[in-house]
């Protein structure tokens, strides 16, 4: 699997995981709900996206050692 297949997954999974917290907010919506998306769901879109910039530069490093490599 490519780096660029890889970033693809990820943010499908961030989506499916978007999808899925909507879904438990609709059920679980007290104080204990709230604190679980401050501590641990509010931060991820970011940290997806600074693995998505690292994942491209590791893909853009790896096709650059290929082509040096033949």
């Amino acid at each position: 699997m490519s780096a660029k297949e890889s970033a693809g997954n990820l943010v499908q999974a961030l989506k499916e995981l978007n999808l899925k917290w909507g879904e438990t907010k609709s059920h679980w919506h007290d104080f204990k709900a709230q604190q679980f998306e401050h501590d641990y769901l509010e931060e991820i879109p970011d940290h997806v996206q600074r693995t998505m910039s690292v994942m491209q530069e590791i893909d853009a490093l790896i096709k650059r050692v290929r082509s040096e490599c033949e």
